[in-house]
């Protein structure tokens, strides 16, 4: 096998290994971002989700105290005002979302589904568990989700949700007396739940991956053609006619020409000692004649 050969094979060698590791920890790293980019994302629409109940509870609720004695207003509820927001907002992503699932709501529409009430059994079983974070599978692609327990933690929450008999004549005649009461102090019955989709970013991530996998093997395969035209330039063609040269010697041809010299490298050195081999040859056969 050729000198050049088993060198683009030790080469090809070296690089298949580090293409193979590069890309393994790339990927790792990659998905990883990509995972914490949603997730990011899906703290952000919860920390949103908190400040807009908030805002409603501590500056809207307030004005409406008065009406809520003739017409309730669902614009006074915290969680009315919070799905509203994202209604709002889904109008621009609609793959993301935000619910409020409770097991027994006041509002059919907060009704938890089955794999919501599944997180709220998880948190009403492990009651110092704060937040929850998992993935699901949906019709429109894989999504990472968020949830978050909520607690009955004052009796304000009970005026409306103990008793049919207790709650506002208002809210009663809006909603009917089948659904969101019998609630209990410092019971869990609800969870906050946003969902963020993971295919922008995963497809971001894989799209980076292979950018910087194809920009890799770019760079190696210059990178093998510039040390295979320096190889054939500075070693394998002056190799290859001092060996033509040697072999014309040893079958007893001595009028040859010096190989020319160039440089100080390892070549250039070894041109320098065949052409003494040369020189001393040559005087030799001379000797021998006389």
């Amino acid at each position: 096998m050729k000198l050049l050969w088993k060198f683009n094979l030790v080469l090809l060698l070296v690089f298949a290994v580090g293409l193979v590791t590069t890309g393994v920890v790339c990927r790792r790293l990659l998905q990883q971002n990509a995972k914490a980019e949603i997730m990011e994302n899906a703290r952000i629409m919860m920390e949103a989700a908190v400040a807009v109940r908030a805002y409603t509870a501590t500056q809207i609720r307030p004005l409406l105290e008065t009406q809520m004695k003739y017409s309730f207003l669902p614009q006074s509820v915290p969680a009315y005002s919070a799905n509203a927001y994202f209604g709002q907002l889904q109008k621009a992503f609609p793959d993301y979302s935000y619910k409020e699932a409770t097991l027994n709501p006041t509002n059919p529409v907060n009704r938890a589904t089955d794999w919501e009430s599944d997180i709220i059994e998880e948190f009403r079983k492990t009651r110092d568990k704060v937040e929850i974070i998992g993935e699901r599978d949906t019709p429109n692609g894989r999504v990472l989700y968020m949830a978050r327990p909520m607690k009955v933690s004052s009796m304000a929450c009970l005026t409306c949700h103990d008793t049919v008999e207790g709650a506002p004549k208002t809210m009663v005649d809006k909603y009917g007396t089948a659904n969101g009461f019998g609630w209990k102090l410092n019971d869990i019955v609800t969870a906050q739940i946003v969902s963020v989709p993971m295919q922008v970013a995963v497809q971001r991530a894989r799209g980076v991956f292979f950018t910087f996998m194809l920009s890799l093997a770019a760079v190696f395969a210059l990178f093998i053609v510039a040390i295979n035209l320096l190889m054939i330039f500075l070693v394998i063609r002056p190799v290859n006619k001092l060996s033509s040269m040697a072999s014309s010697v040893s079958l007893g041809n001595s009028d040859i020409t010096e190989f020319p010299t160039m440089g100080q490298d390892e070549i250039g050195e070894l041109s320098l000692s065949f052409n003494r081999m040369g020189r001393s040859l040559v005087e030799a056969m001379k000797l021998l004649r006389t």
